[in-house]
């Protein structure tokens, strides 16, 4: 099985109101350590979508390594970025699998995405996601069979949705750990950020 990464960082940081993509994490940027973290998935290609202040963002990224996607419809939401995202897998990479990671999601454990990558290629269901306890969450792996839905998707809005709507799509590999955070606010800079 084949795995290319879409990391989904296009968004506008409204309730921040700073692009959070370029916020101080660590010896990096915030989406500087989400791609380090990424990179240590274990899979074939990292694809970043952008679109807010592209040229800041793209200042700040160490990008020899991975594939740039403009998405120039950023303001409609999260559904315009995996469309973006996928449309270019699908014409540009040869990946059966996209693992769909949220740029501002700091904290996703690699444990957690090797066991969503070797419980997918085992169960052969077109879709893998995390249960955190009670709770789905992120990243998401979706065969490329089912990449033409979810780039019919629209809003601001993932696809939770599709998959409460087809369960018999998903595999949930259920997990211990808490939901990963997002970094939306101030205050989750304060509190998420590497001391």
């Amino acid at each position: 099985m084949s795995v290319a990464a879409i990391v989904l960082a296009a968004g506008g940081s409204r309730r921040l109101g700073r692009p959070k993509q370029v916020e101080p994490w660590g010896d990096t940027t915030l989406l500087g350590h989400v791609l380090e973290r990424t990179r240590e998935f274990g899979i074939d290609e990292i694809w970043v979508v952008l679109g807010h202040e592209l040229d800041v963002v793209l200042d700040s990224v160490e990008s020899e390594d991975i594939y740039i996607i403009e998405n120039l419809e950023w303001e409609e939401g999260i559904a315009s970025s995996l469309r973006v995202g996928l449309d270019a897998l699908t014409r540009l990479s040869k990946c059966d699998s996209a693992l769909i990671v949220i740029g501002d999601q700091p904290a996703v454990s690699v444990d957690v995405v090797s066991e969503l990558l070797r419980s997918h290629a085992k169960e052969g269901r077109p879709v893998t996601l995390p249960k955190y306890r009670y709770t789905w969450g992120n990243p998401v792996v979706v065969d490329r069979s089912l990449w033409p839905r979810l780039m019919s998707l629209e809003g601001d809005e993932g696809a939770k949705r599709l998959w409460q709507a087809h369960p018999d799509w998903v595999n949930e590999v259920w997990f211990a750990d808490q939901v990963p955070r997002d970094v939306d606010t101030e205050a989750d800079v304060i509190e998420l950020r590497p001391r």
